[in-house]
């Protein structure tokens, strides 16, 4: 009775049927592939115990001269800097209101009617009143004058709020809350929220919720984004955009900095034209000039989807193009609409819905120059880049691309699972992020089959993985809206509702255990015409690293009778199925063997784990046979 050892391809693939992929691995969830051999990642805790509000998709870390190192956070509703596991409100302010807000209270109601004329504001939008008096009841000054999200919008000049204590306790009127809240009430009102979801067609909903009456037209016939931001820093400061927005200046050695707001740089003293709206702001490294993409021409508010503008060199503030100066502006020559720029050691690539560009600084007189890479390419939206070193990689509409100099598709052993359960309404929601510990870049996305229509949130829920070191694919389950590489930080940052995750932290899932598993195809016996028994299996695990004493790891070995019958399951001559042999064996780190009786032509082999503080790495089992006749 012969030991077989076990070798299995590494990585996933699963486009190509089970058969042909014998000896390889089919499934897995939370598992990956280091030097060949398979294993369970890294968990994760919570950075910090406070939240924040909003989805995140965009993270950004830089230190000052003074040593201090802040982390930026774009969310659909606000943008946040992280400083010692705290986090401070820097949205810039849109509008600001003097002696010209009041209120209106109702008996036996915690609604607010507030009146400001022309504030523009759209539901879920913030704002903060100062200056308000007593209405006379329950609802004191120190109820108004705080902090308040928007709940619903009447009128152009009126919209309603939920009254609060300063502890965030709900607090209802009476009858005796029949003031104003005085003459002098003053308003800040924050930039107006994004959206958290793609939302596509003409018409209420097409736009900024709200933003328009029920049943009216909307300025737009195609999908809305979401909100998303860019941000890089200049020195030790930090520019921010709102796609589609402003671009706006956060100074770092301002008195009280971290509780300062951001403001649009065009109001700062010196400002020369600057950008009033773009899709993409960023800081050249090479040149130190401050880049906006798709922005508006000088002397106007129109915005060109396709135009570059950049700034004097070393200055963020002069945006006029003169003789004596840098500054100045190019155009995409292919393409239609700007989805994103990243800058490598060697240039600055451009992305546009179906065309890649190379900007490179040239000097003057010159300044930048473009050129095409490639043409008729796709891209699935502005967060599914990730670039390490000089390479680039992006998910396309139905396809990986790689930029390393040339731009080629990335052939993928998981392009089936991938895009066959891909929620294309929200594709704006893919995140690419760097794991270079392992050698990994990661698309988180939101599968089809959870879509709101399928009963799910709508949200990323789902992920992929190359490994670009071993040219492998594997995928999981994993809710994430934005991802960073570790650098500043001892460890990889994510986000996912309202918290920052510190990953490669332990293996579990903040504190619960992490169940993580992995499928073989089937595997042959003999030469598929004869019948083996298997009498007894070898295993070849690795716990090192596991927190607990006692780790533990199930391995499921089924049988199959032919290509297509299920697994545990014997197909006879009448098509009817009945029980066949199946067996789950759990291995601790001490298990030398373990005595099974199994039956079939091949067989398939499931490894899962679900305990806590389980650290386990897979190597090549062997497993004893013998021939067991035809039948």
């Amino acid at each position: 009775m012969p030991l077989t050892k076990l070798q299995f391809k590494p990585g996933i693939n699963r486009d190509v049927t089970s058969y042909s992929n014998e000896g390889g691995w089919v499934d897995s969830d939370k598992v990956r592939f280091r030097l060949g051999f398979p294993e369970k990642i890294g968990g994760w805790v919570k950075y910090s115990s406070n939240a924040f509000l909003g989805t995140c998709r965009a993270l950004h870390t830089w230190v000052t001269l003074n040593g201090t190192q802040y982390l930026g956070l774009g969310t659909h509703l606000k943008y946040y800097l992280e400083i010692g596991q705290s986090f401070s409100d820097i949205t810039p302010i849109r509008k600001t209101s003097t002696n010209s807000i009041t209120f209106a209270a109702t008996d036996g109601s915690s609604t607010l009617t507030v009146t400001d004329s022309s504030n523009a504001s759209v539901v879920n939008d913030f704002v903060t009143f100062s200056g308000a008096a007593s209405l006379g009841g329950l609802v004191t000054a120190a109820v108004l004058n705080q902090e308040y999200q928007i709940i619903g919008i009447t009128s152009a000049n009126v919209y309603t709020i939920t009254a609060k204590s300063t502890a965030g306790v709900t607090v209802t009127a009476n009858s005796s809350d029949s003031g104003n809240g005085g003459s002098g009430v003053d308003g800040l009102y924050q930039l107006n929220v994004g959206l958290d979801t793609e939302v596509g067609g003409t018409g209420w909903g097409a736009g900024t919720w709200g933003r328009s009456t029920w049943g009216s037209g909307a300025d737009i016939s195609s999908v809305t984004s979401l909100r998303l931001w860019s941000h890089d820093n200049f020195g030790e400061d930090l520019l921010i955009n709102p796609r589609d927005g402003g671009v706006f200046y956060w100074d770092a050695s301002a008195t009280n900095a971290f509780t300062t707001r951001a403001v649009e740089i065009g109001t700062l003293t010196g400002a020369s034209d600057t950008p009033t709206i773009a899709k993409q702001v960023m800081v050249s490294d090479n040149s130190r000039h401050v880049i906006a993409f798709g922005t508006n021409t000088i002397g106007t508010t129109i915005q060109d989807s396709l135009l570059i503008r950049f700034s004097d060199q070393e200055s963020f503030l002069n945006w006029t193009p003169q003789a004596t100066n840098s500054a100045g502006d190019l155009r995409i020559g292919s393409g239609s609409n700007f989805v994103r720029a990243i800058e490598t050691k060697r240039e600055i690539l451009i992305w546009t819905n179906s065309s890649l560009q190379t900007m490179q600084y040239l000097g003057p007189p010159f300044v930048f120059g473009i050129q095409p890479l490639a043409t008729n390419i796709t891209i699935m939206g502005a967060n599914s880049i990730a670039a390490v070193q000089d390479t680039v990689y992006w998910m396309g509409k139905d396809c990986f691309y790689v930029y390393d100099g040339q731009t080629k598709q990335l052939p993928c052993t998981v392009k089936e699972e991938v895009f066959f359960n891909f929620n294309s309404g929200q594709e704006e929601k893919v995140y690419a992020g760097i794991n270079s510990e392992f050698s990994e870049v990661t698309w988180f996305y939101c599968s089809d089959d959870n879509s709101v229509s399928n009963g799910g949130d709508g949200q990323n829920n789902k992920y992929v993985t190359y490994n670009f070191a071993e040219n492998l694919w594997y995928y999981g389950t994993m809710p994430r809206s934005a991802f960073l590489d570790r650098g500043l930080r001892t460890f990889p940052t994510a986000t996912e509702d309202g918290y920052l995750y510190s990953h490669e932290v332990g293996y579990d899932e903040d504190g619960v255990a992490m169940t993580s598993t992995l499928e073989s195809s089937p595997i042959e016996l003999g030469d598929g015409q004869k019948f083996v028994a298997i009498s007894r299996v070898i295993p070849d695990f690795t716990f090192q690293g596991s927190t607990t004493s006692s780790p533990v790891v199930n391995m499921t070995m089924s049988m199959q009778d032919f290509p297509g019958s299920s697994y545990g399951q014997t197909e006879t001559n009448s098509t009817t199925l009945t029980a066949s042999s199946t067996t789950t064996v759990p291995f601790e780190q001490f298990t030398q063997k373990a005595d099974v009786r199994l039956r079939g032509r091949s067989f398939a082999l499931k490894v899962a784990s679900s305990g806590a503080g389980v650290r386990w790495r897979l190597g090549s089992p062997r497993i004893n046979t013998r021939e067991d006749g035809r039948r």
